[in-house]
C-alpha cells in the first residue's frame, strides 16, 4: 500500500466548485490504478454563511464558526493538511486555522508564487474573481510580497451577477461569453497575465481564449494537494492547459 499522507477538503463553497477540484486532483496525479490516487477526507457543507454577505456587512453571519469546526472536524478524521476551494473565504483563514496543528495549503499564496515565477513581464495580473477579494485586499495583500499588481474588472455589479448566475444556474455559453466580457476588458487595460481566482469562474476556465498566460487558483491548489500528499504530479503538459 502507498503511504501517502491524506488531505482534508472544506467544501461547500460552492458545491461544484469542491467538485472540480476533486477532479482536478484525479486528473493531474499520474495513475495506474486506484492505490496510486490522493487520499481525501472531503466536509461538503452548503450551508457555510455567505462569505460575501459577512464581507459587505448585509446582516450576514461570521462564517468562522463553521469553518473552525469543519477544520477540526477534518483534522480528527486524519488529515494531514487542509484545501478550502474558496478563494474568498481565505479571508477569514488565519482566524478559522488559529487552532490547528496543520496547515492550509492556501491557494492565495500558491498563486501568487507561481506567477511570480514567470519573471517581470507577468506583473499585472487580470483578475477574474470576485470584487470583495478586491475590496478586502485578499490577494493584493499577498500579492505586494511578490512584485504583483491586481487588475479588476471597473463593473463589479456584473462581476457578482455572474457568480451568482453561475451558482444557481450552473455552466453554459452565454455565461461563457460573459466571463469572456471581463477578459478583453483586462486585455485592454495592460494586463500581462490572468487569473482566475473565482472557483465559480474555474468551471468556465477551459472555454477562455486568450494571448495572455491563464493562470488557475483551482489548479494550483490541486497541484499543490498532489505533491503534499506524496502521490505522482504527472507533466504540466499533461496536466494543465493553461500555465
Amino acid at each position: 500500500m502507498k503511504n501517502f499522507k491524506k488531505l482534508g477538503v472544506i467544501g461547500g463553497m460552492g458545491p461544484e466548485a469542491t467538485a472540480l477540484l476533486l477532479n482536478r486532483v484525479i486528473a493531474l496525479t499520474e495513475a495506474h490504478d486506484d492505490q496510486d490516487h490522493v487520499p481525501l477526507v472531503v466536509d461538503m457543507n452548503p450551508q457555510i454563511p455567505s462569505r460575501l454577505a459577512a464581507l459587505w456587512g448585509d446582516g450576514g453571519i461570521s462564517p468562522v464558526p463553521a469553518l473552525t469546526e469543519m477544520t477540526k472536524n477534518l483534522e480528527g478524521m486524519g488529515a494531514a493538511a487542509l484545501a478550502m476551494p474558496c478563494n474568498t473565504a481565505h479571508y477569514y483563514a488565519q482566524d478559522f486555522m488559529s487552532t490547528s496543528t496543520i496547515p492550509l495549503l492556501n491557494m492565495i499564496k500558491l498563486s501568487a508564487k507561481r506567477i511570480s515565477k514567470l519573471g517581470k513581464d507577468t506583473r499585472r495580473v487580470g483578475m477574474l474573481a470576485s470584487p470583495a477579494t478586491d475590496k478586502f485586499n485578499i490577494f493584493q495583500d499577498v500579492f505586494d510580497g511578490y512584485g504583483l499588481t491586481c487588475i479588476f474588472p471597473e463593473n463589479e455589479a456584473d462581476v457578482l451577477s455572474l457568480i451568482r448566475r453561475i451558482k444557481s444556474d450552473g455552466i453554459s455559453p452565454e455565461l461563457a461569453d460573459g466571463l469572456s466580457v471581463f477578459v478583453k476588458e483586462l486585455e485592454s487595460r495592460g494586463a500581462q497575465c490572468l487569473l482566475v481566482g473565482c472557483s465559480e469562474f474555474s468551471l468556465l476556465t477551459a472555454t477562455l481564449s486568450s494571448s495572455l498566460p491563464i493562470f488557475d487558483s483551482v489548479d494550483l491548489l490541486a497541484q499543490a494537494m498532489v505533491e503534499f500528499s506524496g502521490a505522482k504530479l504527472k507533466p504540466a503538459k499533461d496536466a494543465l492547459r493553461f500555465t
